[in-house]
């Protein structure tokens, strides 16, 4: 039996190392083929040393309160190769338009801080009195905020977390698919701070009897990568499954079969296969599909994608005044920055800089700025160094300037997302062998792939076990 991976990005490689470790462990006699257009694995995730400074294009790394990752991580043989976050990583801020501020940890430091005004920290005190909503519609992360927070607690706090994780604009993105947790609160317990109150009594309870239970403050973890960068998961994937990559060859059409699926390469080539796993990215797929499919190719193109630029500035140690102790900062919504926010890479990993030097990496874009997809590199170095003098006080200009552009970087799961992965859920229904991946669907981030890329392979072994 043939199974067929379109996609070597981490959900493609997590989704083909599980399927390739699932049947041999079954006794399953399957051949596996990975295609991937470009001419190296990972995708978005890339690991580039230039001039001793280590230039992350996509995410930096995983938090290890999930364990999927890390347990591909043991079952893939790089578990010794992991590198965690220094303690002050955990330190994390936020621009305000003055000042940075640090983002409070506990409810005490929430009071404490000048983050929030006291008629915001009032206000969201008051969300106890607030009462659940019932009607089952897909709000908006912005209407859920307001309506439970408050408007300053949007915009000092919800909004640059938003920009952080999604490059998303609060105003469109959909609770339910973005923060499902946070939906799950307000039906389960009728408002946050009530749930907050009762499952830390329920820690409390279950930690004496020797359990645990989830609590409502997020995944939390330490952020955890490699010494060479996040690449050297996809790296560590892609030796695995060595064999079976087919790099450079760009799948352009599929149509399906009698005995499954046939696939023809940009070059003309054409493959047939039973099993096909689809790992790239939405409009790609629709693009793919749409000549048997046209349902299925309108709603993936429903689903938006931010452009967002990387920018890695590398500056002497001693042209950057204050301490970097600390993750980075977000900037506050309208504090008047260009940038999303700069995260302070060599502060979080060790060895992201040559001896003396530090990094930076500032995000630039997002749903909230898709104009700035438009802008030169200079223009995009000019902006950033604004920001920087504003935030940081760097007035010197960079000893070192790489700026990465993604003019699709991250998919927006905007209101109505869940409705149109249940249309997209039943079209795949009408071609058995057929599977979705990738984080156009079920999560962003990279342990939301990687536990997306388990589920696909386990619906894949079980067709191989049906049709054998």
């Amino acid at each position: 039996m043939k199974v067929t991976v379109v996609g070597a990005g981490i959900s493609g490689l997590a989704t083909a190392f599980a399927v390739q470790q699932g049947a041999r462990q079954l006794g399953l006699d399957v051949t596996l083929e990975v295609f991937e257009k470009n001419d190296r694995p990972g995708g978005k995730i890339r690991s580039e040393k230039v001039d001793g400074y280590l230039c992350e294009w996509g995410p930096n790394g995983f938090l290890d309160s999930k364990p999927m990752t890390l347990d591909l991580c043991y079952e893939a043989d790089m578990a010794a190769q992991l590198l965690r976050s220094s303690d002050a990583a955990r330190k994390r801020f936020i621009y305000d338009g003055d000042c940075l501020q640090r983002v409070p940890e506990s409810a005490l430091d929430f009071f404490r801080s000048p983050l929030v005004s006291w008629p915001g920290k009032l206000r969201l005190a008051a969300e106890l009195g607030v009462p659940r909503r019932k009607d089952g519609t897909d709000e908006t992360l912005a209407d859920f905020v307001r309506r439970r927070l408050g408007r300053e607690a949007l915009d000092q706090l919800v909004g640059p977390m938003a920009s952080g994780i999604f490059a998303g604009d609060p105003e469109t993105m959909s609770l339910r698919s973005c923060f499902p947790r946070i939906y799950e609160l307000e039906q389960q317990y009728g408002g946050l701070i009530r749930a907050l109150l009762l499952l830390a009594r329920q820690k409390r309870l279950e930690r004496r009897a020797g359990k645990a239970v989830a609590g409502a403050g997020g995944p939390g973890g330490i952020l955890t990568s490699f010494a060479g960068g996040i690449q050297q998961l996809t790296d560590g994937l892609a030796r695995h499954l060595n064999g079976s990559l087919r790099l450079g060859d760009a799948i352009v059409s599929i149509l399906p079969s009698k005995e499954g699926f046939t696939l023809r390469t940009k070059g003309g080539r054409i493959y047939e296969t039973e099993v096909l796993v689809s790992a790239v990215p939405a409009m790609v797929l629709a693009s793919q599909v749409e000549s048997f499919a046209a349902g299925m190719a309108e709603q993936l193109r429903q689903i938006p994608y931010a452009p967002l630029h990387v920018a890695c500035f590398g500056y002497r140690r001693e042209a950057v005044p204050g301490g970097m102790d600390g993750f980075g900062y977000l900037a506050a919504r309208g504090s008047g920055l260009h940038s999303l926010g700069t995260l302070w890479s060599s502060s979080i990993f060790p060895g992201r800089s040559p001896e003396g030097h530090v990094l930076l990496r500032t995000m630039f874009g997002g749903a909230t700025r898709p104009e700035s997809a438009n802008l030169s590199d200079g223009e995009v170095q000019q902006r950033v160094q604004e920001d920087l003098r504003r935030t940081m006080n760097i007035g010197q200009q960079p000893d070192f300037v790489k700026i990465i552009r993604h003019k699709a970087a991250i998919p927006q799961y905007v209101s109505g997302h869940g409705a149109r992965l249940r249309v997209l859920e039943d079209s795949v229904q009408a071609y058995p062998g057929m599977v979705l991946v990738g984080n156009a669907f079920y999560g962003v981030g990279l342990n939301d792939c990687v536990a997306a890329a388990q589920r696909a392979a386990k619906r894949v072994l079980a067709l191989l076990q049906k049709r054998s």
